[in-house]
């Protein structure tokens, strides 16, 4: 006589029910895994790919710089900083804009805050950019910072210029000393507001910086202003910019010498 379980199945019926569901058990325990090997190939195909991208963007980025190919460079470090951002690549990014003339995007590269954890680089970078974009309040900030981890007579005359831009006279004042001091008999700077561009002494260019302090400091004082820029024109014969500085003192000078008349002449 057949023997029938609770659920009404006969012992051949129940042995067949518990091997089917072994068998699924076996077959979804099998999908778990093709999934989980699907997902790690996944993972390691996506792996290789950026590493290839990578490889690709750093083979690109040496052959750029090899051909002297600034913008293709650019491109390159580009993509790099994109794939793996460092604050090296950001500083080589923003000196590569520099030289390419795009000050706008070198500053965007790298901010315009005074920050004296910078680089070198970036400060250099960021000091240039800044006085190009004609914003000498801010670039002063970074100048200051060059100058603080070492001084020179270059850097002093960049801050000269600055300070008297934005009227800080004291503070020009004491570059000026400083570099009046440390200059060098051979130590040559460049002008370029002539063409063709030219050099002088920069103790010459200290001395004519001297003269226009003076002047700022009392604008009805032209005697001892022009006094100085002579002396820059004796060090650099050459001085054009000093030239035309002393002509516009002495026109001025002219000029405030003159009597005042009124409408009708002073009659």
């Amino acid at each position: 006589m057949n023997k029938f379980n609770r659920f009404g199945l006969s012992p051949g019926q129940t042995d067949l029910a518990r091997q089917n569901e072994n068998k699924n058990q076996i077959i979804y325990t099998m999908k778990k895994i093709a999934f989980a090997l699907a997902g790690m190939v996944s993972l390691t195909a996506a792996a290789q790919s950026d590493a290839s991208i990578k490889n690709h963007y750093e083979s690109f980025y040496q052959q750029m710089k090899s051909q002297g190919d600034i913008r293709g460079a650019i491109d390159g470090l580009t993509h790099l900083l994109v794939l793996e951002p460092t604050q090296a690549r950001k500083d080589t990014l923003a000196y590569y804009y520099l030289n390419a003339n795009m000050h706008n995007q070198a500053i965007n590269v790298l901010g315009a805050e005074k920050d004296t954890d910078a680089s070198d680089l970036a400060v250099e970078v960021k000091a240039i950019a800044l006085k190009s974009l004609n914003q000498p309040q801010l670039a002063v900030q970074q100048f200051d910072i060059l100058f603080s981890r070492q001084p020179d007579v270059f850097k002093a005359y960049e801050l000269v210029d600055l300070n008297l831009q934005i009227g800080k006279i004291a503070e020009a004042e004491t570059y000026i000393k400083y570099g009046l001091e440390n200059a060098k008999d051979d130590e040559m700077l460049p002008f370029y507001e002539a063409k063709p561009p030219y050099q002088v002494p920069i103790k010459a260019a200290f001395k004519y910086q001297e003269g226009l302090l003076k002047y700022n400091q009392d604008k009805t004082n032209f005697d001892q202003a022009i006094s100085l820029i002579d002396e820059a024109i004796v060090m650099a014969p050459n001085f054009a910019l000093a030239k035309r500085i002393k002509e516009l003192l002495l026109k001025q000078k002219e000029a405030a010498q003159q009597p005042a008349t009124g409408e009708d002449g002073g009659k």
